[in-house]
């Protein structure tokens, strides 16, 4: 067939005449929308386009990738359908666009073209764990990238954390700095590899290189000491994928009592990485559905029930029945656990981040030589550039299916897309406490990776700087910016001047709303709903301070319906830290004696005489105090009560301990849920209350009566599941709503997250419970955002 064309996609010849060409063969342009960047998409296009005899070409236009597909019908409808149900396992693809194309050309090949780009529906993928394949590779001596501690290809490796801007492609990530072998570019630019198109492609002659920092040991040598340091009982902090990490043997409880101490945190648990998968089952209980994530391609810490008999010690987690572990996901990771020299490392060492309290996770050599010095015996660095910083993920699971507690590494900025045409471009700039940030752009809503706490001037600087770069990869130019009310908050100052500066809205929103907004939004849920906000503390529209809140909520507003009992919160910040202060307020706002109450401090131990009169002086003299009804603080007065935790030195420490001390009296005594009689009381003005003072109070009789602390701690959320489940059913009486939403940090409670759960669902109301998005004040940001989208939508139409 001498008039013969061949057309060549990858090591298909085709043959057609130039008749059957011109009849038979249609074009089409496909434009696919979602994570497809990143995740090694073009690649996969071009190799299915290879086996289904497809002709043209994939481009990326930063808001999505575009193919313009040529073949006859069959070969169309093969392609359309192997594109869409057998796209790789680290993409995602949210809508694929197809139209035909009037293309006299023929296309001789499949190709991938150079990036464009182009405004648009922008999706970036989070970094990806390191992949069997390539911790196979690592691990062979014959390999020509064994042990190299930046191994990855087209499924795997590092994405957001490198990335300044889109499209994804190398010169605009920091691997732009390191211009690849022959080899590896060969690899880069040939289909039949792994590592085709993969962008941070490297191998031990052109990739990063790492080092102690101020030391003389670079590459192996660094591993080798990092090693050596560790098994001999030290501290080293090494850079990882989004920061750095303080890590130590996770089984010596002199070495990680030491790292308590240089760190400050004197009880709240540290992160553990187990060497592999077997260790953490050694460890911890694992279910199908904690394994499958925990060794899966996102890697976060996932909280696991310690077994007995495991090797981690004691100080790991003091006190605590639970224990955060995760598997390596970095190459070097795997290399601080295995390597080929004689140095035998422990398989649990602690990961805990790099930062001083308080502060952003380190990013650079800088900001570790400054902060962590103090804190490890080495540091270890390399030298590729961290652009965007990402802490490790945490996840806690809930009827089998994620429960997030810091949606970060892994997961962030994946966004949530919400039904429904809205329009505009926002800024949520998240809460004071676990903040992140989210900017929202027609129906997309991006959370950030975890930024962390503001009370610190560098977050306040690292929020600013990440909102920044975050605008630009995702081209998303904020026309309001939502924040929380708190007038004093450092977020609220953030928020203002960047408005200033852009000339731009501030757009207030209350704090335990955005708490159920976030929920709603998670859940697609766009109708009115019941919401119950139980969390630390919030500012409420009334100046005092909420956070055992019952409301009706839509995206567009809410209307405050019920709380618990307010009470007097004396002593400033120090009584969000010491749970006896709030106890000894609830129980003297019943009797205002000072005689009975300084009997039952005493009888109770809840405090000195002396501490008690200066609490009850501010308490009668109104000095530093707020009215409060933090939901959070009646936990940590009740775990006082019981004398469980009198004070807590990290947040939420004395609420946990009480709820350990319920679970582990119901898993020995099978505690089975009953009715406990406590309700609503009137407010005044139509306000209704739950009956929570009257319940402190009578858990303190009951404790001076002798009752076992344990009993009375699953009695209190018992009783507190009930006030909520009858304020639920009195809203609905009052609203016609039958949908609730259950938010804020106090909801990380499993019991009484279960509780309420099952009791409202026995009463008929269908229940919204987050998954992806962290009920605490990480998750607030989305609500913060999707109410400002609302409003700027009235606005616009009104």
């Amino acid at each position: 067939m001498s008039d013969s064309i061949t057309v060549i996609s990858g090591k298909n010849h085709i043959e057609r005449s130039p008749e059957e060409l011109a009849s038979s063969l249609n074009t089409k342009r496909i434009c696919a929308y979602g994570i497809v960047q990143g995740v090694g998409f073009r690649p996969f296009v071009s190799r299915i386009a290879e086996q289904d005899r497809i002709t043209g070409s994939v481009c990326n236009k930063g808001s999505y990738v575009e193919i313009l597909a040529q073949g006859t019908k069959k070969e169309l409808e093969r392609f359309l359908d192997d594109l869409t149900n057998h796209a790789p396992e680290r993409s995602a693809i949210l809508k694929v666009d197809t139209r035909e194309l009037q293309e006299e050309r023929c296309f001789d090949s499949f190709d991938i073209i150079e990036s464009t780009h182009e405004k648009g529906e922008i999706f970036v993928s989070p970094d990806i764990a390191v992949c069997p394949k390539c911790k196979e590779e690592l691990f062979d001596k014959k390999n020509r990238r064994y042990l190299h501690p930046f191994i990855n290809c087209t499924a795997c490796g590092p994405r957001l954390t490198i990335l300044d801007s889109m499209p994804y492609d190398r010169e605009r990530t920091s691997m732009g700095e390191f211009p690849m072998c022959d080899t590896c570019f060969y690899e880069y630019t040939h289909p039949e590899t792994r590592r085709y198109d993969a962008q941070p492609v490297c191998c031990n002659d052109c990739g990063p290189e790492v080092y102690l920092i101020g030391r003389s040991e670079h590459g192996r040598d660094a591993i080798t000491e990092t090693r050596r340091i560790i098994r001999d009982g030290g501290i080293v902090a090494i850079k990882g994928i989004g920061g750095f990490h303080l890590s130590c043997d996770a089984t010596n409880e002199d070495a990680v009592s030491r790292l308590r101490r240089l760190k400050t945190r004197p009880a709240k648990p540290f992160a553990v990485m187990a060497r592999d998968l077997g260790t953490a089952k050694r460890e911890c209980e694992v279910s199908p559905e904690e394994e499958a994530i925990l060794d899966g391609h996102q890697k976060p810490i996932i909280l696991l029930k310690r077994k007995k008999g495991g090797l981690l010690c004691p100080a790991i987690a003091p006190g605590n029945p639970n224990v955060g572990l995760m598997l390596p996901y970095a190459p070097l990771q795997l290399l601080i656990f295995t390597y080929d020299d004689s140095i035998e490392v422990p398989d649990c060492l602690v990961m805990t981040s790099g930062n001083i309290s308080g502060a952003p996770i380190c990013r650079s050599d800088e900001d570790a030589v400054t902060e962590l010095s103090s804190m490890c015996d080495a540091i270890l660095s390399h030298d590729r550039k961290i652009r965007l910083r990402a802490d490790d993920s945490v996840m806690d699971f809930y009827k089998e299916k994620p429960y997030m507690i810091r949606r970060s590494r892994g997961y962030a900025p994946l966004p949530f897309m919400m039904s429904g045409n809205m329009r505009g471009q926002v800024l949520g700039v998240g809460g004071e406490l676990k903040n992140t940030f989210c900017l929202g752009t027609g129906s997309l809503f991006y959370p950030s990776p975890y930024i962390g706490d503001m009370a610190d001037v560098r977050t306040v600087n690292a929020l600013r700087e990440s909102i920044v770069r975050m605008e630009t990869l995702l081209e998303i130019k904020p026309e309001i910016i939502a924040c929380d009310m708190h007038p004093k908050y450092n977020t609220t100052y953030a928020a203002q001047e960047l408005a200033r500066e852009r000339g731009i809205p501030v757009f207030p929103v209350q704090h335990h709303y955005a708490h159920i907004v976030s929920c709603m939004a998670e859940n697609d849920h766009p109708d009115p709903v019941i919401g119950v906000s139980f969390d630390g503390t919030g500012y409420g529209t009334d100046g005092t301070i909420w956070g055992g809140e019952l409301m009706s909520a839509s995206y567009s507003g809410f209307k405050r319906i019920a709380s618990i009992c307010p009470f007097t919160q004396a002593g400033g910040d120090v009584s969000s830290r010491e749970g006896w202060r709030i106890a000894v307020s609830m129980m003297y706002g019943l009797s205002h004696d000072y005689d009975e109450m300084r009997i039952l401090a005493e009888n109770l131990g809840l405090c000195s005489e002396e501490e008690l009169k200066i609490q009850l002086t501010m308490i009668d003299h109104s000095l530093n105090c707020v009215t409060s009804t933090s939901a959070g603080r009646l936990f940590d007065a009740v775990s006082a009560i019981l004398g469980i935790r009198r004070i807590s030195t990290f947040e939420g420490e004395a609420s946990m301990a009480l709820e350990f001390a319920a679970e582990e009296f119901a898993k020995q005594n099978g505690g089975k849920e009953t009715t406990t009689g406590y309700g609503l009381i009137p407010g005044g003005h139509g306000f209704i209350l739950l009956d929570t003072e009257r319940l402190a109070s009578d858990i303190a009789a009951r404790r001076l009566a002798g009752e076992d602390p344990g009993e009375l701690a699953f009695f209190f959320h018992q009783a507190l599941s009930d006030m909520i489940t009858r304020g639920c059913r009195e809203l609905s009486r009052i609203t016609k709503l039958h949908t609730v939403a259950l938010s804020g940090g106090v909801f990380q409670n499993h019991l009484l997250l279960s509780l309420c759960d099952r009791k409202l669902t026995a009463a008929g109301f269908t229940v919204l419970l987050h998954s992806l998005v962290p009920p605490n004040d990480g998750g607030i940001a989305l609500g913060q955002s999707v109410a400002a989208m609302t409003y700027l939508m009235n606005g616009k139409e009104s």
